[in-house]
């Protein structure tokens, strides 16, 4: 048997590479929204803490209009925030990915060279690609309506905030959101009932865990419209929420208890 050529050994280390692989589109995310994602500010100078962020802005603007240059740095803000919140979530599913690729690669199957690790992950994070330009348009309408800062991009308005903390507490018990956690939670069930050869299949497979992530957190996201949609606080806090419903062994339970924080969270602002 002729011996192994260095690229053939570097691809079995197909694990250490997607691991490092997603370690620095996280860092790079991270990066970009620390240095202010292009909005004119640092995310440093747009993090408050406050309990009640509506009541700390500054006095309502008319925001400025929104040029199609504006759409795209507000929608790319916003992927890079869901790819540095939820690429660490999805880790243990692309991983799993990786191992099951390269497990067909070693048994000689041939549709299986057609579907590398990256495009499951490219599947998963047009997912939320497409949140992310809804998201924009959500933020677009909620700063015309004056509900949301042009500035901080966080609520400016009451009534706004504690209809969005209510919601998002009472949404963790939801069946639905229950039902996406679980198949969250088992990415190896996942894979299993799922699973599709070739490049469509691990695109289509990618998309469809990013579906089941997208019904178990999309809630979660409105709460960057109370603290601020660039508040390194809130983004820290939601991406490790996030992870412990997903990782934790008793994830389900924070899932539940911080559903009962933002009820009541929302019940005081209501009477703040």
């Amino acid at each position: 048997m002729p011996p192994e050529r260095p690229f053939e050994r570097l691809l079995k280390r197909d694990r250490a590479i997607t691991l490092a692989g997603l370690a620095l589109l996280c860092a790079l995310a991270w990066l970009y929204l620390v240095q202010g994602a292009g909005m004119g500010m640092t995310a440093w100078e747009m993090t408050t803490l406050s309990l009640f962020p509506h009541r700390s802005g500054a006095a309502p603007m008319a925001p400025p209009p929104w040029s199609p240059g504006v759409w795209v740095l507000v929608a790319g803000m916003w992927w890079a925030m869901m790819v540095a919140m939820m690429a660490p979530s999805a880790a243990p599913a692309i991983l799993l990915y990786a191992r099951v690729h390269r497990t067909a690669l070693d048994e000689g199957q041939a549709n299986a060279r057609l579907a590398p690790t990256g495009a499951f992950a490219a599947g998963y994070l047009l997912v939320w690609l497409g949140f992310s330009i809804l998201a924009a348009a959500l933020q677009w309408r909620l700063e015309g309506a004056g509900l949301l800062s042009a500035m901080a991009m966080g609520s400016q308005s009451r009534w706004l905030s504690a209809g969005v903390l209510i919601a998002v507490g009472l949404y963790q018990f939801s069946p639905v959101k229950q039902a996406c956690l679980a198949h969250c939670r088992a990415p190896g069930a996942f894979l299993a009932h799922h699973w599709r050869p070739g490049l469509p299949g691990a695109l289509r497979l990618g998309g469809l865990h990013g579906v089941y992530c997208l019904g178990c957190c999309w809630m979660l996201m409105a709460l960057l419209f109370v603290g601020g949609v660039m508040n390194l606080v809130w983004i820290a806090a939601l991406s490790l929420l996030v992870l412990a419903e997903k990782a934790f062994p008793r994830g389900p339970l924070v899932g539940h208890l911080s559903g009962v924080v933002l009820v009541a969270w929302g019940l005081a602002t209501l009477l703040s």
